[in-house]
């Protein structure tokens, strides 16, 4: 069984201006389609370990209702301007879960009028994750990963206009 979700689409735009909205804490409520995100609060991270957290609301998936509202941790992982953002979870769950989400960005043919495109890849890895929670994945499918990727792409549009 697969322990790792990937999904990738085309968004035309620099790397730079998706970087931005992927590394803005606001940003990441802004690009949920699962709606548990419902705010943000903390600095843009600048290096691998930096930190902000997110205010959740599990209901929104109808799984855990009685999980409610909680906050999380986002922990950097990795950050390479305009190419690749990952982060793992620190919630309430002892041990942590040890899930990563990340994207990855590649600049890719500009369109017919010479502006950038940019390829996408949005991932979910719980490959790492203690065994203990392995059994509850995938928390967000496929589904949930190309709908971000398309509010993504929004975000991103109305951020440049």
């Amino acid at each position: 069984m697969t322990e790792r979700l990937e999904t990738t689409r085309v968004i035309a735009a620099p790397a730079s201006a998706i970087f931005d909205v992927l590394t803005d804490p606001e940003g990441h409520v802004d690009i949920d389609s699962s709606g548990m995100l419902q705010s943000a609060s903390g600095d843009r991270p600048r290096a691998v370990g930096d930190t902000f957290v997110v205010h959740m609301d599990r209901e929104a998936l109808g799984d855990l209702p009685e999980m409610g509202e909680y906050d999380v941790t986002v922990v950097i992982e990795t950050l390479e301007p305009d190419r690749e953002v990952a982060w793992r979870i620190v919630g309430t769950i002892k041990p942590p879960i040890g899930h990563v989400y990340g994207y990855r960005l590649e600049p890719t043919e500009p369109s017919e009028d010479g502006s950038a495109r940019t390829l996408v890849t949005s991932y979910y890895d719980w490959s790492n994750a203690h065994d203990r929670w392995k059994k509850i994945f995938p928390v967000i499918s496929e589904q949930h990963l190309k709908g971000t990727l398309g509010i993504l792409a929004r975000v991103v549009a109305r951020r440049a206009r």
